[in-house]
């Protein structure tokens, strides 16, 4: 399998960009499985999310985290996760 997979590799890397971003597209399509809505409803509803969150920050029912203090977390968590899986 690995040999296999090897290849496919070398195959895919000799695609142009344009051939390699398709083949990428299709070989996510086949995890997560068609969209169950069309792109521009999907649009629509991220639209609509984001006008909700705006909302929401306007009238100050979002808490407001500093983006140093949110770095901070994620490089803490990523730290702990490297030292559970044993790597330096």
């Amino acid at each position: 399998m690995a040999a296999l997979l090897k290849e496919i590799e070398n195959q895919a890397l000799r695609l142009s960009p344009q051939e390699r971003g398709e083949l990428i597209h299709r070989l996510i399509m086949s995890l997560e499985g068609t969209p169950e809505d069309t792109p521009e409803a999907i649009a629509q509803a991220w639209d609509e999310e984001i006008t909700r969150r705006v909302a929401d920050m306007d009238a100050g029912r979002t808490e407001w985290i500093p983006a140093d203090e949110v770095m901070a977390r994620l490089r803490a968590k990523i730290a702990t996760a490297k030292n559970d899986a044993g790597q330096p």
